[in-house]
């Protein structure tokens, strides 16, 4: 018996339902690992169909076409190393999410998860039935066992494999990112091999589907818990790993091994990836968006420009008579630092127009809110008549804090297709500008140095929608705003436990009414990056209709 086992870890992006392209991927990466003398080649989980697919794996002319994927790609990678791949799996009845074996022509075994997750973004349960706990494959030299992402977070399944003989457990994953989840994975993992005594592959989905990132960094541990290899986060990845047989075990030769950036970082990229990624699989190659000359647009400028280049982003100032020539030349200079094209339409005629429509049945009323959310409209108007004519992807602007206590106007700031910034909190938005200023990485499609001017980032914020109007006239300053949304929003915390924490309890009571009684205009808010656990939208859901407040 040979001493000597070569795994291919293939960390990819696939797309959500191109079965054809995911194939493909799959069928070139194998020919990879096959010409350099793998004895396996691995995918990550439900690879074949992407990741999530939501309620569409139900519909069985698509699970029957991924499953009929998943068999030809076994013909196609017949003479050659093992194929293991992600995919659903329908029998007797029951839709699972399993994890298929491919070798020789056929599918030799079949893992189904499970352990289904039904938390946070995971609706498994919903989706496929759990499957009862498999041994593990021969995979000539050695017993692999293959537990599927939420399987490998659990001790029975990867006891149950390693009892029935597996020696290593290749883990197939999509796991999406959020704010410092990488400690908790390895955690985990180190967990599983403290406890079987065996190497373990945790091989992880990259890139974006819809909200959801998958951030990749996928590693592998040796027994004792010792790192041999870890793989870049965000970015497709292929590493040949040898495993060599000691008289102790299986043990993984030391490779690559990436360091996890910080945070903001990790965020930023996040941020890039799925505004690329959810252009690109959407088809879209350029973007337009509204550039205020105040800081969120500044930044949602320039993680387009990252994401897809400058050549491609459309910026256009809507000023009115209330726009300070200061936000003139600030939207003018952010402009020009990231090298997109700057167009100016003006609102003021329109809304004459409009003004004068109303006057009639506005006769007799003081001007208010509404005037100001006209404005706002307009421009959402005008921002939408070019996203058609042009055929560009129109992006909002609005930030997590705005996002939580509707500070943003329905079908006018908000309009659009999709929000980068929307699980960013205001007091992030300034760190992660002064950051952007300061680094630049080969994964930017931007230019280097300071994109975001100074005078951008410390200039009070303000909605420019009547005379000298500043956010605080509105709102708390962010950083206490922020400070009580992360525990309101984030923290699921109590009103008194925010009180415990410092904050005044008017404007605790004040902030909760506003994030209940915006929950309306969240359900109708572009799709943005997920970045935390309490991202709004599948990890939050909450009734628009709520009387309930905390009265503690």
């Amino acid at each position: 018996m040979s001493d000597h086992f070569r795994l291919t870890m293939a960390q990819l992006n696939p797309v959500v339902g191109d079965l054809a392209g995911n194939a493909a991927k799959a069928k070139a990466v194998w020919e990879q690992g096959k010409a350099a003398g793998a004895n396996m080649v691995a995918l990550p989980e439900m690879f074949i169909t992407g990741y999530q697919t939501q309620d569409l794996v139900m519909k069985p002319a698509f699970h029957r076409d991924a499953v009929g994927a998943v068999l030809k790609l076994a013909q196609d990678c017949a003479d050659g190393p093992i194929l293991g791949i992600g995919g659903p799996w329908f029998e007797d009845g029951h839709l699972y999410n399993a994890y298929h074996i491919l070798r020789g022509g056929r599918v030799i075994s079949r893992t189904l998860k499970h352990e289904l997750p039904n938390y946070n973004v995971f609706d498994e349960v919903r989706h496929f039935s759990d499957g009862p706990i498999h041994g593990p494959f021969d995979a000539g030299p050695l017993r692999v066992g293959t537990p599927i992402c939420e399987d490998a977070w659990f001790p029975d399944v990867s006891e149950a494999m390693v009892e029935s003989g597996a020696e290593v457990l290749v883990v197939a994953n999509g796991s999406p990112y959020f704010r410092n989840k990488f400690p908790i994975r390895m955690n985990q993992m180190v967990a599983r091999v403290t406890e079987n005594d065996v190497p373990l592959v945790y091989l992880n989905m990259v890139g974006a589907q819809d909200d959801q990132v998958f951030d990749g960094g996928s590693f592998v541990l040796n027994r004792g818990a010792q790192l041999a290899v870890q793989l870049p986060v965000f970015e497709e990845a292929v590493a040949h790993v040898d495993f060599r047989r000691g008289e102790d075990g299986w043990e993984a030769d030391t490779g690559q091994r990436e360091i996890a950036p910080e945070t903001v970082e990790q965020d930023y990229h996040a941020m890039v990836l799925s505004l690329r990624d959810y252009l690109g699989k959407s088809g879209f190659s350029h973007v337009i968006l509204g550039l205020s000359g105040g800081i969120d647009s500044a930044l949602v400028a320039t993680i387009a420009s990252d994401a897809i280049g400058p050549a491609n982003v459309h910026c256009v100032m809507l000023p009115s008579e209330y726009t300070s020539a200061t936000s003139l030349e600030d939207a003018a200079a952010v402009a020009g630092a990231l090298g997109c094209r700057l167009d100016e339409v003006r609102i003021d005629g329109a809304r004459a127009a409009v003004s004068e429509a109303l006057a009639p049945l506005f006769a007799g009323r003081k001007a208010d809110l509404t005037e100001e959310n006209i404005q706002s409209r307009l421009r959402g108007l005008l921002l939408m008549a070019q996203s058609n004519k042009f055929g560009e992807m129109l992006l909002t602007t609005g930030n997590k804090s705005e996002v939580a206590v509707g500070y943003a106007t329905i079908y006018g700031d908000m309009a659009g297709g999709y929000n980068p910034i929307k699980d960013l909190y205001k007091t992030r938005v300034f760190q992660t500008c002064r950051w952007r200023n300061t680094n630049h990485r080969a994964w930017m499609m931007g230019p280097d140095g300071v994109v975001i001017p100074a005078r951008v980032i410390e200039k009070p914020p303000s909605a420019e929608l009547r005379p000298d109007q500043k956010d605080e006239d509105s709102l708390p300053p962010y950083e206490i705003l922020d400070g009580i949304l992360e525990m309101l929003v984030d923290g699921d915390a109590s009103v008194a436990e925010c009180v415990a924490a410092g904050y005044d309890r008017a404007t605790v009571k004040k902030v909760e009414h506003l994030v209940y009684v915006s929950e309306w205009k969240r359900h109708q808010s572009a799709p943005g990056t997920r970045l935390t656990r309490k991202a709004f939208w599948l990890d939050r859901r909450y009734p628009i209709v709520n009387r309930w407040r905390d009265g503690s």
